[in-house]
């Protein structure tokens, strides 16, 4: 803080004239010392100075000379005398007096310069004991970031540090830790609002202003928000929302600074400092330290996070290759336990590994589980290639019955409490979840669990999507909305549109048969190939439900003729032409068996999409 006019007095011995009798008048601080004997020097002064004049060209009334000096704000007038004046003139006197504006004589053996020295050397005193107190303070946080408790104990100091409070908050805003006397709601609420959600709830009004200097009105039961920056679209906004890389918050008696924590553009949380009183230069310097300290922290704790989530994703390959035991040594070091069998694999996106490390071993798992090659062939189907010749369904088609690829998270969870954590996670994470059957750490029996689970993921999704689009459609798509919600009161859905994922498990899948294990986009488009020469053939005969009776008719000829209501030599003569179009041997079990997939596929649009109707 500047030294008060007091401090200056005392100094310089100076000698008060005039407009010192208020209360704390000499208590105004001197943030400079100017010399002028223009008649009028307030274009020249910012407020807060000390000016000095000998009054070279002072007579008569001074009134208005005074009154604009009260104007600017100036601390206070010197008055040297035994150069123009021998002693200070009685109507400045007066002016002074009757304006409240301090006058002072100096000397004439103290020099005007001598009292900017020792004025400035004042300041300079000011500020070099400003930063002894920041790096003091800046000491203390460092060394309660070296403490046990970490991000926490640094918070704990700020708050003593800036004496009021400070909290901890995570990327959506919500407290993770806070001092005593914590008033962080304002910050989650205004958090919630830059970011495109519900409005803040403030006592009286809540407006934003347009930039850094603007300041609150001190309208009693008004709380101003002032971003000083932010920035728009960046992820883990919604709908385009903007990410406040910094807030200001103030009311009467309410002082808030949020800044933003995380090395890169996206923040990765937040901390909030309150107090009663604004914050002074060295508080912004302790409060800014304090924000590096978190930052460095946080970040250090991500990178051993990831660290370890690399060990455990080894530890799942050991699993996978059969060794268990040296994957319990491994884990061990982490404080990491295997569940004991039977345990249940659940599969959910990367983006949910937060929300399912507390629950069991979890790990990061690239690529889809190993699958029998002879696994992988029966999931391929014959299609008919461009130009009409016979060929194999597409590559990614394939891929997608196989196993579903691309990295997922895995956990092993003990199978009593599998189903609750999956819907704690689809409904806090909001995200898919798939489950799998019972298992244990036999090599074939993990495996297997990994590919359950990941292939109830991908029908998790696939529900999901179906039911948005369903919701989005309008009064047409009433059926498809009523079987995607259909599921939420049995178990297989979470809530569609409401902030929760899908929770799908295998039984569920197997309970649909054959195709419940296909990726529906995969299913529909090995359908539409297969079937392509037959929908395309241009006779009055509907050559797909006659294929369709004849398979239904397990190929008996008078049985298929009837349900049609045709004569059997002319079903033969279809199945002939059918024959002919794809190129393939109706007598073949295999091509029965592609061709009856492919009429399922065509028949069920919505496949995957919507529960059963049994609980699991």
């Amino acid at each position: 803080m500047p030294p008060t006019l007091r401090t200056v007095v005392r100094r310089m011995n100076l000698r008060p004239l005039a407009g010192t009798s208020a209360p704390k008048v000499l208590e105004a601080a001197v943030r400079w010392v100017a010399v002028s004997e223009l008649a009028d020097p307030t274009p020249y002064l910012e407020g807060g100075e000390l000016l000095l004049t000998t009054g070279m060209r002072m007579e008569g009334d001074q009134s208005h000379y005074v009154a604009r000096l009260v104007a600017r704000g100036v601390a206070g007038l010197g008055f040297g005398v035994g150069v123009s004046h021998e002693e200070t003139p009685p109507a400045l006197v007066t002016a002074a007096e009757r304006a409240g504006l301090p006058l002072l004589e100096v000397p004439r053996e103290t020099p005007f310069i001598a009292v900017g020295k020792a004025v400035s050397e004042l300041l300079a005193a000011e500020q070099y004991e400003e930063i002894s107190r920041a790096f003091a303070a800046q000491g203390r946080l460092t060394r309660a970031a070296l403490r046990p408790e970490g991000m926490h104990a640094v918070i704990d100091r700020l708050a003593s540090e800036v004496d009021g409070w400070a909290a901890l908050l995570d990327e959506s805003g919500e407290v993770r830790h806070a001092t005593r006397g914590a008033r962080p709601e304002a910050v989650t609420h205004e958090l919630i609002r830059l970011r495109g959600g519900r409005p803040a709830e403030p006592s009286g009004r809540r407006r934003e202003m347009p930039g850094p200097r603007a300041e609150p009105s001190g309208r009693r039961g008004e709380t101003l928000a002032r971003p000083v920056e932010a920035r728009r679209g960046e992820p883990g906004g919604r709908g385009g929302a903007r990410v406040p890389s910094s807030l200001a918050l103030s009311a009467p008696g309410e002082h808030i600074v949020v800044l933003p924590l995380g090395g890169g553009g996206r923040p990765r949380g937040f901390f909030a400092v309150g107090a009663r009183h604004a914050f002074t230069p060295v508080a912004h310097t302790v409060i800014n330290a304090a924000g590096s300290l978190l930052t460095l922290a946080m970040e250090q704790g991500r990178t051993r996070l990831t660290a370890e989530r690399r060990v455990r994703a080894a530890v799942l390959e050991l699993l996978l290759a059969g060794d268990r035991e040296r994957a319990r040594v491994v884990l061990e070091p982490l404080g990491g336990r295997l569940p004991e069998e039977p345990f249940v694999v659940l599969a959910a996106p990367p983006e949910a590994v937060e929300a399912l490390e507390p629950h069991g071993f979890t790990a990061l798992h690239d690529g889809p589980p190993p699958v029998p090659e002879r696994g992988r062939a029966s999931a391929g189907a014959s299609a008919q290639a461009p130009g009409g010749a016979p060929g194999r369904a597409s590559a990614g088609a394939a891929g997608r019955m196989a196993g579903q690829a691309g990295q997922v998270v895995l956990a092993l969870v003990a199978h009593e409490v599998a189903h609750g954590v999956a819907q704690e996670v689809a409904g806090g994470a909001e995200v898919p979840v798939g489950l799998s059957r019972p298992a244990g750490y036999a090599v074939t029996g993990l495996s297997t669990a990994l590919d359950q689970a990941r292939r109830a993921l991908e029908a998790a999704r696939s529900r999901d999507v179906a039911a948005r689009e369903a919701e989005g459609e309008g009064p047409g798509a009433g059926g498809a909305k009523d079987r995607a919600q259909g599921g939420a009161g049995r178990g297989g859905r979470g809530g569609a549109g409401q902030g929760s994922g899908s929770v799908v498990g295998f039984d569920e899948l197997a309970g649909q048969g054959l195709l419940g294990l296909l990726d529906p986009a995969a299913a529909q488009a090995f359908s539409a190939a297969v079937l392509a020469p037959l929908t395309a053939y241009g006779s009055r005969a509907d050559l797909v439900a006659s294929l369709r009776a004849y398979l239904e008719g397990n190929g008996h000829w008078e049985t298929a003729a009837q349900r049609l209501g045709v004569h059997r030599h002319t079903l033969r003569y279809r199945m002939r032409r059918v024959s002919d179009l794809l190129g393939r041997d109706l007598d073949d079990p295999g091509v029965r068996a592609e061709l009856w997939l492919a009429l399922e596929a065509a028949g069920h649009p919505a496949i995957s999409a919507s529960p059963p109707d049994s609980s699991r």
